[in-house]
């Protein structure tokens, strides 16, 4: 019978003994926390309140000592010395509250406060019975620092503000380490009595606590008498502050990133660089708004790591709905402008499709109905393609794009992390180099940064490749990214072309003051971009030195468009604003390595052939060997006084003068004279002409190209509008004689151009020179579509 009793003992004890093991839940609070980001010192940049409206931060800080030494010795004095439950706290509460006939005291330790906060249940002697057993489970599970820090993060402070860390920066703008004795004390007491804190009442009630608690610590000898003394006269917390907002854009890009885990991240952002940027973009947000300019963005990234050191994605007014400064710009797409000219300019030299001076077209261009012009509206005839990036041309880079190809440079903007072209090649066509697709300043500023990368990074790789270096731009701190490639002798981009292009970019003109930089030696060196959007709607400008990459968009969050609204004329300076706060240094290192030594044309910018009589040696990206030599050196035949050309039908080759000679096509050729020392071909013999048989072309039509479709709009009067026909002429002198549709319309001379307004549909131009020399030009004029 004994037995059978002790066995239902034993039972019975180790199903309570078991109970108890599994009473303590895995995860004591689960109540929603506030969204925190830090800079990479650990300090508070930004915070949001939390889902059920309660500022409470997550508990994954330490507690400070201060802290930790006022709640004790107000809360739990014995608390590292008993084991959930204070047997001499709960005698003297029941002592006192039978005394005085009601609840006085409740002789809860902090351990039992931390299981109260948790289940959230009434006050009760039950619930208190099941509080000390749950007190007692949960310090065989967690330390005496885990416990304190628990109740620290959760306990009640006032209003909608729980926890310590939330609570010092909600009443006194600092984190809870900054805090002062005196402070420190006042949010000691208030978990006791959280309606304490209520601005304008039980202000009396609320010192008398917190100076008992420093009379306490003095006694204790925690705090010396002056420090008593001097933290009894420190003020109360008053009305609640604003907890900072120093990167709100990046807050919420870590709330929509968002998956699992703390709601706490400590970013790659540094705190002090951050505000100066912002401040930056506040001081000429006050100049751009009266243009009616409301939007700026900037970001700052370190070149080897690729981290975010400055992120701010608007300017930040919440008060003013017109200004929808709650736009992240620097994830909105956008239209680039420019911006991509550069890695164009890289990547036809990477292939060894040209030179880095060699010349490139720049006259009136269509191709396929698409017609680009320059911004300045005008034309150079020829340019060197290192001074066509340096100026932002456009019709040379349509023209590189179209002998690149555009689906290539489609797929390679992907290669270097452009992710935000989703459609296809052909729906973007030769307007992507032109900002005919979508970027944002993350992936354009994280684009250069690898382009940056890829260099700085060709000695530790022994002149070799890692294409780990072209990643995207990283905010959290500690990220570690693995290896997923191995050193290889070939990249995406030549590191040789890269070089150049960023020498090409260091030639852009800066704006205002900058203009001159060159001329301080302490002034930075930094490769720079600006782009511009069609119907001035986005202006950006991007620069790079070996240690930075920063970039900067000024425009409007809803694409409203407007005047002056330039890269060059409001993104760059702040771009060079920002850089001043920078401490950069040296330059990017020249790749010989990856360079070879060619002879150049120096007027051509081509491989120099026999017939380039000026000669240069030039460093090249390697598969610049195979590149075209120069296609504008001809050999010329003069006769004995060099003043005319001849042939051999009306010249003995003894008697000629074999010359080489500068010759550009004559539209390039027109334009080209007319702003360089261009030496003309010298006209035919006048006996030479009746024999002269096919041979370069002397004339040719400038607009319109072949087969163009043209659109002649009416005029403002209601009257047809006309067209302007553009021609040239390598003799200066020739008379050009004009017919269309084989009808004669008129003659030009010196000046070739002609207005003219032909009918809808399709007709021929005929050009006739003195010589008897033709050009045919077939085109189409469009009828105005009936309104409907």
């Amino acid at each position: 019978m004994w037995l059978r009793k002790r066995k239902w003992w034993l039972i019975a004890t180790a199903i309570l003994l078991i109970v108890y093991i599994f009473c303590l839940p895995a995860r004591l609070f689960t109540a929603p926390t506030s969204f925190v980001i830090e800079d990479n010192n650990g300090r508070l940049l930004s915070a949001t309140i939390a889902t059920d409206g309660q500022w409470r931060f997550p508990v994954d800080k330490p507690v400070p000592d201060k802290f930790a030494t006022c709640i004790i010795a107000y809360e739990d004095k014995r608390f590292n010395y008993h084991w959930g439950v204070d047997i001499i706290a709960l005698a003297r509460a029941i002592k006192q509250n039978i005394q005085h006939r009601t609840v006085i005291s409740g002789g809860s330790t902090l351990s039992m406060q931390v299981i109260r906060l948790s289940r959230n249940k009434p006050r009760t002697i039950f619930q208190k019975m099941i509080e000390a057993i749950l007190a007692t489970r949960l310090e065989f599970s967690y330390s005496k620092k885990r416990i304190l820090q628990l109740y620290a993060g959760n306990a009640p402070f006032g209003g909608n503000v729980v926890g310590l860390e939330a609570a010092s920066w909600r009443y006194y703008g600092r984190s809870a380490e900054q805090l002062s004795w005196g402070e420190t004390a006042a949010l000691a007491v208030l978990p006791n009595s959280p309606a304490l804190v209520h601005p304008g009442r039980n202000r009396q009630t609320l010192l008398t606590k917190r100076n008992q608690l420093l009379n306490r610590l003095w006694k204790n000898k925690t705090i010396d008498s002056i420090t008593c003394a001097l933290a009894k006269l420190e003020p109360l917390p008053d009305q609640p502050q604003a907890l900072p907002q120093d990167a709100p854009h990046l807050l919420d890009r870590f709330r929509k990133d968002y998956r699992t885990g703390t709601t706490r991240i400590k970013t790659t952002l540094e705190g002090d660089l951050q505000r100066n940027v912002a401040n930056i973009a506040e001081r000429y947000h006050n100049v751009y708004k009266a243009n009616g300019i409301n939007n700026i963005a900037a970001i700052v990234l370190d070149v080897e790591t690729g981290n975010t050191l400055a992120y701010v994605g608007n300017i930040y007014h919440p008060e003013d709905a017109e200004m929808e400064s709650h736009v992240d710009i620097i994830q909105s797409p956008r239209s680039p402008g420019s911006t991509l000219k550069p890695v164009l300019y890289a990547a036809m030299m990477t292939d060894g499709m040209l030179l880095p001076h060699s010349l490139v077209p720049d006259i009136p261009t269509q191709i396929a109905g698409y017609t680009p012009q320059n911004f300045d509206l005008g034309y150079d005839g020829a340019v060197p393609a290192s001074r066509a990036l340096a100026r932002s041309l456009n019709i040379p880079a349509v023209r590189m794009l179209q002998q690149y190809r555009y689906e290539r440079f489609h797929a390679l903007l992907k290669k270097m992390g452009i992710t935000t072209l989703r459609q296809p090649a052909d729906h973007y066509g030769l307007s992507l180099i032109l900002g005919g697709g979508e970027t944002n300043l993350w992936e354009m500023a994280g684009m250069y940064a690898s382009m940056a990368r890829t260099l700085i990074h060709l000695d530790q790789y022994k002149g070799k490749y890692d294409a780990d270096d072209i990643h995207a731009p990283n905010y959290i701190h500690g990220l570690k990214r693995p290896s997923a490639h191995a050193p290889a002798d070939y990249g995406v981009l030549d590191a040789g072309a890269i070089w150049y292009t960023f020498q090409a970019m260091e030639e852009v003109m800066r704006p205002g003051e900058e203009m001159l930089w060159q001329q301080f030696s302490s002034s930075q060196r930094v490769a720079w971009k600006t782009g511009t959007s069609f119907g001035f709607r986005d202006g950006w400008a991007i620069g790079v030195t070996p240690q930075y990459v920063v970039g900067v968009w000024v425009g409007n969050a809803d694409g409203e468009g407007r005047p002056g609204l330039l890269g060059v004329a409001t993104a760059a300076p702040v771009m060079f604003d920002v850089f001043r706060l920078l401490h950069t240094s040296g330059w990017f290192t020249t790749p010989y390595s990856k360079l070879r030594k060619v002879e150049v044309c120096r007027q051509s910018g081509f491989r120099a052939s026999d017939l380039c009589p000026d000669k240069d040696s030039l460093w090249v990206p390697a598969n610049g060997l195979r590149a075209g030599v120069c296609p504008y050196h001809q050999l010329i035949h003069l006769d004995r006084t060099g003043q005319y050309r001849v042939t051999a039908n009306c010249e003995s080759p003894l008697n000629m003068q074999h010359v080489p000679w500068f010759v550009l096509p004559p539209a390039m050729e027109f334009y080209y004279r007319t702003k360089h020392n261009y030496a003309a071909l010298p006209p035919y013999r006048p006996d030479c002409i009746a024999s002269l048989s096919a041979d370069k072309p002397t004339m040719e039509v400038i607009y319109p190209r072949p087969n163009a479709r043209i659109y002649v709009p009416i005029e403002i009067d209601g009257t047809p509008g006309e067209a302007v026909f553009t021609a040239t002429h390598r003799d200066i002198k020739a008379k050009i004689f004009w017919h269309l549709d084989n009808n004669f319309i008129g003659t030009t001379e010196e000046f070739h151009q002609m207005a003219l307004h032909p009918a809808p549909g399709k007709h021929m131009l005929t050009l006739v020179d003195e010589t008897g020399a033709e050009v045919h030009v077939p085109f189409e004029i469009l009828a105005k579509e009936k309104e409907q």
